[in-house]
């Protein structure tokens, strides 16, 4: 009982022994405009580390690193990644990464990673909310255009120009048409009217021919004299 009485006071007025713990804070956007960008992580560690190495990641899974820093009490050294042009510097309680040449596709999520190598135990931070880079410009692929699709653009023929062409085009069309289905109705005429006509020329009587009648009389019917 002494020892539990013991044990409270000692928790209550002494002060708690610092964790060893990493904290990293970044800026939640950056945009670029020059195609260079800085980006500043903020820690914080209350530990007895000696050696350090704090890395750029990008992607929401992290899965590439960008480049790297390390140092310790006498020595710093840097690194990058041959598709990155990047470098880090070491400043009191935060890291800065430099990158330039930076292009569309590069536009992506970016994570600060803290690590504490040595002395044992290995710590490093919690994934941060990370800093989204926005990279304004052209993409690599669209910039990389053959001199036939640069001229494309200017050799077509504007929209107006066509739209007059296709008009013309049009009416010409339904003036051809009007006249053809004119000449067919008016042919369509001549034709039913022809059908339509007799021939009214008086015929010669049947074997009369030689006594003298007029070719217009109509032939006699003498059976009617018979007894």
């Amino acid at each position: 009982l002494i020892l539990y009485f013991i044990n409270k006071f000692f928790s209550h007025f002494l002060p708690s022994l610092p964790e060893n713990k990493i904290l990293v804070a970044q800026h939640p956007l950056l945009t670029v405009v020059n195609q260079t960008a800085t980006l500043v992580c903020n820690y914080t560690y209350n530990g007895t580390g000696k050696e350090f190495r704090a890395s750029l990641h990008k992607g929401t899974d992290s899965s590439v690193e960008v480049c790297f820093i390390s140092w310790n009490t006498t020595k710093i050294s840097s690194n990058s990644s041959k598709e990155y042009n990047c470098q880090g510097n070491r400043d009191k309680d935060k890291v800065i990464f430099n990158l330039w040449n930076m292009n569309a596709n590069q536009t992506d999520i970016y994570f600060c990673k803290i690590e504490v190598m040595y002395p044992p135990p290995y710590v490093y931070n919690e994934k941060s909310n990370g800093t989204v880079i926005h990279v304004k410009g052209k993409l690599r692929n669209l910039c990389r255009r053959t001199p036939t699709q640069t001229q494309e653009p200017q050799s077509a023929i504007p929209l107006w120009i066509l739209a007059t062409v296709t008009g013309i085009l049009a009416l010409y069309s339904m003036l051809i048409t009007a006249i053809f289905i004119n000449y067919w109705q008016k042919s369509k005429k001549s034709m039913y009217h022809q059908s339509d006509y007799m021939n009214m020329t008086p015929r010669h009587p049947p074997y009369q021919k030689n006594k003298g009648y007029p070719s217009y009389a109509p032939t006699r019917d003498y059976t009617a004299y018979r007894s």
